[in-house]
């Protein structure tokens, strides 16, 4: 456990309960995803392949640590945990949030061309997301990062003027 505590910078107790639930994390993830590939199969084989793609997710997820260590300026490694959880709630938030709006705008798949109403559906969802984004990474602790992240985002999309 000290080696592990030494590796992701962790100082007190309270800070392991970031990668406990970035595991638990990964592994809904894995259990999803089974699901989705599985469908209604035995239960042990979902289970068992859950374990397989978890064991990806997390070289995947470790593999990412790695390279975005040097780019993200964060003070410990385990803080890059709760940045990755951030990112995964606001994703699925962003989601739950700009279905309800879209069908309370009144826009369907039936009353408009599919391909407009996904173009529509990612604007609303990027919306929602960006506001997602900094209000998660607040409640988080990690205001400052997403902040700084948002901005660079938005003089990507092209809007300075909204930062002055």
């Amino acid at each position: 456990m000290e080696k592990f505590k030494k590796y992701w910078e962790i100082q007190h107790n309270w800070q392991l309960l970031f990668p406990f639930f970035g595991v638990i994390i990964l592994g809904y993830s894995a259990y999803k995803i089974s699901k989705a590939i599985l469908g209604d199969y035995n239960l042990i084989l979902k289970i068992v392949a859950s374990i397989v793609i978890l064991y990806f997710l997390l070289k995947i997820t470790l593999f990412l640590f790695k390279k975005l260590e040097k780019k993200w300026i964060l003070d410990y490694k385990w803080e890059m945990i709760r940045v990755f959880m951030v990112f995964a709630i606001t994703g699925s938030s962003s989601l739950f949030i700009g279905r309800p709006i879209i069908k309370m705008i009144g826009i369907t798949k039936e009353n408009l061309n599919p391909l407009i109403y996904w173009i529509l559906f990612i604007i609303i969802g990027l919306i929602f997301y960006q506001i997602l984004l900094v209000s998660f990474g607040w409640l988080f602790g990690q205001f400052k990062f997403f902040w700084e992240f948002e901005k660079k985002m938005l003089r990507r999309f092209g809007l300075k003027r909204f930062l002055d």
